[in-house]
């Protein structure tokens, strides 16, 4: 099998424009001299990383596409579709924004260096191997009330695909945007997605992401958010599939009046690991954010959830909190929760929750002091723990898939007597 080697690179650089080719070959050297995550580093903490690059090829050609799964069918009327299949561009399909095609472009858009090679050795991967991509931009002033909806897809066993993805809103714009992973089922791979938002002054997006791969795939996602002036951003994130699923998130609120919302929903089985590492940065004046989260894993799933919230010296007047919920819900499952606070400035209101655990017992006999049997006592607790999550989510049209679909891992589990 041909690896991440320069043999690979050249025959890669080869398919690309040259002002892509010249950054490909830079990060290589970034890639060949980092190390491994092992899981002893601190960026690792708490996972059992076993993924070698020696065992994975860059795909050359992309294999067939997947048929629409559930998160996709859910959507109603869209504003375009893009289908990106092992990392290369399949299809465009919209109208109402401009997409472009990183492989087809003659001149750097000026866009990488949002996730620096030096991140760690997958973004060193991604800035070395990845060939192609979209960017979208929604010009000034201009409103797009469907959603884009974006179908990621890894399905060739055994290789490593690195997706691109921008998305740009001029000043005063609005649109949405829905990204679904997926995978082909059983198939053994890594995705590597970088995800960079540029959110300007005035504007407003709405982001979600479904996690949805097979469970025998890993994928790290890295995404970066970066706010004007003024501007919103409501993004959300649903963690179902990988044997690995690991988002990195950061947020910067660059711009005097921003506000960012970060909601997650997360249901971990079997071996999975479901990692969620974030870092929200305050650097405007009067800026505001909230991270909400709720998970749970059974089996001998866990998940991780380490938040930083910085506020910056300058940052006046800054309005900031983090909350992680999680329930255990097996002897075997884990679930870590490390909220994190660094504050540089004064006339500040910030804070964080978290809490690990099971099904609260008073409110099962509650419930089953009213007559109902404990197996429908706890799916009601469950539906409801989730329900306040997903009623938040950005896409309100992806909300009842989602629901449907926790639910029905809780209820095998149970029937399979996998809970306790």
């Amino acid at each position: 099998m041909t690896t991440f080697d320069t043999e690979s690179l050249e025959r890669l650089v080869a398919t690309v424009p040259s002002w892509r080719g010249t950054q490909m070959k830079a990060a290589y050297k970034v890639y060949d001299a980092l190390a491994e995550p092992t899981g002893a580093e601190e960026d690792w903490r708490y996972i059992d990383f076993d993924m070698p690059f020696s065992g994975l090829a860059p795909v050359f050609e992309p294999g067939e596409a997947l048929d629409p799964g559930p998160f996709l069918d859910a959507v109603g009327a869209s504003a375009g579709k893009v289908v990106i299949v092992d990392g290369h561009v399949i299809s465009t399909d919209t109208s109402a924004v401009q997409v472009s095609k990183v492989s087809e472009m003659e001149e750097d858009p000026g866009l990488r260096g949002s996730v620096p090679p030096d991140h760690n050795k997958l973004a060193a991967a991604h800035a070395a191997f990845a060939t192609d991509g979209i960017i979208i931009d929604v010009p000034a002033n201009q409103v797009v009330e469907d959603p884009v909806v974006i179908d990621v897809q890894a399905v060739t066993p055994d290789r490593a695909s690195f997706p691109h993805l921008v998305v740009r809103l001029g000043e005063n714009a609005e649109a949405s945007v829905l990204v679904v992973y997926r995978s082909a089922a059983g198939a053994s791979l890594l995705m590597v997605p970088e995800v960079d938002l540029r959110v300007g002054d005035g504007a407003r997006l709405k982001y979600l992401a479904v996690q949805g791969m097979d469970h025998a795939a890993t994928i790290v996602v890295h995404q970066r958010i970066h706010l004007g002036r003024d501007s919103t951003s409501r993004a959300g994130e649903v963690g179902l599939g990988g044997n690995l699923g690991r988002l990195d998130l950061g947020v910067d609120l660059d711009g005097d009046g921003s506000s960012s919302e970060v909601v997650g929903i997360y249901f971990g089985e079997g071996t999975q690991t479901l990692d969620y590492r974030m870092v929200v940065n305050h650097y405007g004046k009067r800026t505001s954010s909230d991270v909400f989260l709720k998970g749970a894993v059974e089996d001998d799933s866990q998940s991780v959830f380490t938040g930083l919230l910085r506020i910056e010296k300058d940052a006046e007047r800054t309005s900031t909190f983090e909350t992680n919920r999680n329930l255990v819900l097996s002897e075997n499952a884990k679930a870590q929760s490390v909220p994190n606070l660094e504050i540089l400035c004064d006339d500040v209101i910030c804070g964080h929750a978290s809490s690990v655990g099971p099904l609260e017992e008073d409110n099962l006999y509650y419930l089953q002091s009213r007559g109902l049997r404990r197996e429908r006592a706890e799916r009601l607790l469950i539906r409801g723990f989730f329900q306040e999550v997903i009623d938040r989510l950005p896409i309100e049209s992806v909300g009842d898939p989602v629901s449907e679909e926790v639910f029905k891992r809780f209820v095998t589990a149970q029937e399979e007597g996998r809970v306790s």
